[in-house]
């Protein structure tokens, strides 16, 4: 069936292909953070492995709802793993450092880089290609990650 949500199919498909690349970095953050938290190792590993649990349940969630809005466009989510690594900005590669303070550092680079896309694309998104909705949606989505970014950051001071 058609899509008809006032959105022509042109600007549904640049929203969905941008929404694609948002889908790919919010799964290989998910991915990076099941690691940080199964293979976190030091004297604060109790505490900190349990706000890693948060982070992915929360992690979880936010992936879910992208592809949910990728669908509510029309257009189907990428779904597996050679799309994401192909669609994402972030890299899987990971460094030496089980200690907490080098999975932070690691997983707050990438909250601040999905913010970065994400501020990137709000204005766009209504603007250029009428979809206050998406543009509402990533709104919310950048504050959950400033949100996490912050106190990624207070755990390094």
């Amino acid at each position: 069936m058609k899509t008809s949500i006032g959105i022509s199919a042109e600007n549904r498909e640049v929203v969905a292909h941008q929404l694609a690349k948002l889908l790919a970095d919010e799964f290989v953050l998910y991915t990076k953070t099941l690691n940080a938290h199964w293979n976190l190792e030091g004297m604060d590993f109790h505490l900190v492995h349990l706000y890693f649990e948060e982070l992915y349940t929360q992690s979880a969630e936010i992936v879910d709802d992208v592809a949910e809005r990728i669908r509510q466009l029309g257009h189907y989510a990428p779904a597996t793993l050679k799309n994401f690594l192909q669609l994402t900005h972030l890299t899987e590669q990971d460094e030496n450092g089980n200690d907490s303070r080098s999975l932070i550092k690691k997983l707050l680079s990438d909250h601040e880089s999905i913010i970065d896309f994400i501020r990137g694309n709000i204005d766009e998104f209504v603007e250029a290609h009428k979809d206050a909705g998406t543009s509402d949606y990533i709104t919310g989505l950048l504050e959950k990650h400033e949100k996490i970014a912050w106190m990624l950051r207070a755990h390094l001071k």
